[in-house]
């Protein structure tokens, strides 16, 4: 009685029952609290790493955060109405804006410093309603249960904030806006501790097994973070660490572990997740700031790419492989659940884009 008690708790059935459980999952106010705090605390001094941007980015960050979190709601309760949906309770609603609120977080890392308080205000009001139309189209065509469509948003605000950027002109490398010092510096790293520390939190919030979900966000968590300082050594003529490297590869681990972390059995499976999500994201940068970003006119100013959109593709790569391995005897189903993860990446990033560009 007792198993078939957290059996429904946590939504450990298959088929319907699955969405049904996922949807009723619990939020507890602790955990709403480090979602808030990661969103607020965190992103807001993670973008202060501009020398003339501090004031601005922290104000700007609330500005919008509040902002958004209201209009989510009200989509929210807009699709209830509409759909005939059944009426979640209010904290896990409040969570659940808070959460997609992320995604517009990260679209602001690539516009930093280039961009005005009323364009923010605009930018927010559209990529919230047009983040809330992906996850509709995805949990209605594609059947994507709620909690997994929500871990789309790091892939989300990455490029769509990639292809805002791309319409704005690129500073002078040697622009005095786009410096940094030491004190700006400190108070970037205080905010990528801050995300570092609630990120398990974030990503077991809406998660069906809590539990699985947080310890193997802490395993890639903390493999990232150790595989973050070893390459930041190596990759520097001066054999010191650079905190651009360390800033953007510790929490690679926690985006790639966010789409399957719950469905992961063994530690190690994380922890290789995190080496190779640190990897990705230091290596990357290189690659993209010299190569790809020129070619296509992207000034991507805190580096989202390769510390959310990259880290985001090799989680969804990743929970492909995964249903792949954990649904081997089963090929009907191996298919359909293949096909299904594969069809909400591509039309996150093709949304994400398209409109990006629009806006």
């Amino acid at each position: 009685m007792q198993g078939r008690d957290c059996g429904s708790r946590y939504g450990v059935k298959s088929g319907t029952g699955e969405r049904d459980s996922a949807s009723r999952s619990r939020v507890s106010y602790p955990v709403f609290q480090d979602v808030n705090h990661m969103v607020i605390f965190g992103f807001g001094f993670f973008l202060t790493f501009l020398k003339r941007y501090g004031f601005s980015s922290t104000g700007f960050n609330l500005l919008i955060i509040v902002l958004g979190v209201q209009c989510s709601v009200l989509i929210e309760d807009l699709l209830i109405f509409l759909l005939q949906r059944e009426d979640e309770n209010s904290l896990k609603r409040i969570t659940n804006a808070v959460v997609s609120m992320t995604a517009v977080v990260i679209s602001t890392g690539a516009l930093l410093g280039k961009t005005n308080p009323v364009q923010l205000i605009l930018m927010t009001v559209v990529e919230i309603i047009v983040f809330h139309m992906s996850r509709w189209i995805n949990e209605t065509f594609l059947q994507v249960p709620d909690n997994l469509s929500m871990t789309h948003v790091h892939l989300f605000g990455a490029y769509f904030g990639l292809a805002v950027s791309s319409r704005f002109s690129e500073p002078l490398p040697r622009s005095e806006k786009n410096a940094s010092t030491p004190k700006s510096d400190l108070l970037s790293m205080l905010g990528t501790l801050f995300l570092w520390v609630f990120w398990p939190s974030f990503n077991s919030v809406l998660a069906v097994d809590k539990s699985k979900a947080i310890y193997n966000t802490y395993f890639a968590l903390a493999v990232s973070a150790v595989t973050a300082f070893l390459l930041s050594v190596l990759t520097t003529k001066d054999g010191k660490f650079r905190m651009t490297h360390i800033q953007s590869a510790v929490l690679a681990g926690g985006v790639t572990v966010g789409y399957a972390g719950h469905g992961i059995k063994y530690p190690w499976i994380a922890m290789i997740l995190g080496l190779l999500a640190s990897v990705i994201s230091i290596l990357g940068s290189y690659c993209l700031q010299r190569c790809l970003n020129p070619a296509l006119k992207i000034h991507d100013s805190s580096g989202v790419h390769f510390t959310f959109g990259l880290p985001g593709v090799l989680g969804a790569l990743a929970q492909v492989v995964l249903t792949v391995i954990n649904n081997w005897t089963n090929s009907a189903r191996q298919g359909h659940l293949v096909t299904v993860h594969i069809g909400a990446f591509c039309l996150t990033v093709s949304v994400a884009l398209i409109t990006g560009f629009i806006t």
